[in-house]
């Protein structure tokens, strides 16, 4: 455990609650210079952070410097270009009754904020919702993934050298550490992860009356349909889903080819690997790895499942699993029966459009779900007789990188959303205020 002042858990949050009680972080003046000084330490320390990465997770510069740097940065500007707009007081209508009277919106700091990140994002989890937290004015604790080691010592080494130290602690260690925390009454907690320790979290914030916010995963589907350019899915849902291993929450899990699209579909999906990561993606200086070893014993056994399109190929040493698309799989199967987190792609053939909705609707809402088509009244029958965190048509993954859409999930996949001025509802609480004069 790891913290500029004290490594106890009551007295780290002790010493937030009595700064954020003594005024401090809510002048927009305060949580400008945070963000600002939260841009430097990426900007200033991206090196240091993309050798974390490289070494946690065997991420390439460019896919690290994109999806953690980068993203984050983006978050920032976005944040700052707006909050003053977000955080002005929002006028109300006042009912006849009540006049003469004024009626307006606040947006009130919620006061310590607790951040669990995963690490399979290992800085942009951590850090893209504590920009809301310190946008919002509140304190914050950030407790990293302990499965990601040295992105976790160089953000608790690094945030007290930029960060305000009294009013953002970092907190590392494994599940006892996590488990001291979660004693702690919190104002709000946010975690990114799966839906176990997702209850876990939310049955030990229910002791205080802590709202949360849950980021979890699913079995997030990719529908395709006859008609599309299949060259082009085929490169966007390979790029989707082997960015980062596979270890990407919204990445698609699994494709449900409609009619005859599946046989096409898997030579332009081989093809869009090659073009991706090579011949040989374990030489590919692009291409990640597992995060351990337990993990990728996880992968492996699924591999049995369905035929082998192309991959399969993996060195447990290494910590090296190919990008594997399977085809010829049963729903049935091990590898449709929870979200698979890896470079393991299965395809699924259905007859038409309700089989494909019905079988979406049959399981846990997904984190999101995307579709490959070119009619407007297939985008039309998803949008309205589906439920998904989000719906993306044409693409995979890249709605997080829209700064004014809300990411979240449903279900299942979580509850609460954050981003941008979505992060500011978040770590805020909206205040009515009415005011009638005596006279």
């Amino acid at each position: 455990m790891v913290d500029a002042v004290s490594t106890d858990p009551a007295t780290v949050v002790a010493r937030l609650r009595s700064t954020f009680a003594s005024g401090r972080t809510r002048p927009l003046a305060w949580r400008l210079a945070q963000l600002g000084a939260l841009r430097a330490l990426l900007t200033e320390q991206s090196e240091e952070f993309l050798a974390a990465l490289r070494a946690d997770l065997g991420k390439s510069a460019a896919e690290a410097y994109r999806g953690e740097i980068g993203f984050t940065v983006n978050e920032l500007d976005h944040t700052v270009a707006h909050l003053e707009e977000w955080l002005a007081p929002a006028p109300a209508a006042v009912p006849a009754a009540f006049l003469p009277a004024d009626a307006h919106v606040v947006r009130d700091p919620l006061g310590v904020v607790l951040v669990i990140a995963p690490w399979n994002y290992p800085l942009q989890l951590a850090l893209a919702p504590l920009v809301g937290a310190l946008a919002a004015g509140n304190t914050a604790v950030v407790k990293p993934s302990e499965l990601t080691p040295a992105t976790s010592a160089a953000m608790a080494r690094l945030l007290p050298r930029y960060l305000d130290r009294e009013a953002v602690a970092v907190v590392e260690g494994a599940v006892a550490e996590t488990t001291a925390l979660l004693e702690q009454r919190f104002d709000h907690i946010f975690y990114t992860g799966n839906g176990t320790v997702g209850r876990i979290v939310m049955a030990a914030a229910a002791r205080h009356l802590t709202p949360v916010t849950l980021e979890l995963g699913g079995k997030s589907p990719a529908v395709v349909e006859p008609g599309a350019d299949l060259a082009v899915t085929a490169q966007r849902i390979a790029r989707g889903k082997f960015q980062n291993a596979g270890q990407t929450c919204v990445a698609p899990d699994y494709v449900l080819a409609i009619g005859d699209t599946a046989t096409a579909l898997e030579a332009e999906l081989a093809t869009a690997v090659g073009a991706l990561y090579g011949e040989d993606p374990a030489s590919s200086p692009e291409y990640g790895r597992i995060v351990n070893e337990r993990h990728h014993d996880r992968l492996t056994a699924l591999l049995g499942d369905g035929r082998v399109v192309t991959g399969g190929g993996h060195d447990r040493a290494a910590r090296y699993l190919a990008p594997t698309v399977l085809a010829d799989v049963s729903p049935e199967a091990p590898v449709m029966q929870a979200e698979i987190f890896g470079p393991i792609l299965p395809i699924l053939t259905v007859p038409d459009l309700d089989a494909a909705i019905a079988f979406i609707n049959e399981r846990d809402k997904p984190l999101a779900l995307y579709a490959f088509t070119d009619s407007e009244r297939t985008k039309q029958r998803l949008a309205e007789e589906t439920s998904s965190g989000g719906l993306v048509f044409g693409l995979t993954v890249s709605h997080l990188a829209v700064p004014e859409l809300p990411f979240g999930g449903v279900g299942e996949s979580g509850m609460g959303r954050y981003h941008g001025k979505y992060s500011i509802d978040t770590f805020s609480h909206t205040k009515a205020v009415l005011d009638k004069p005596l006279g």
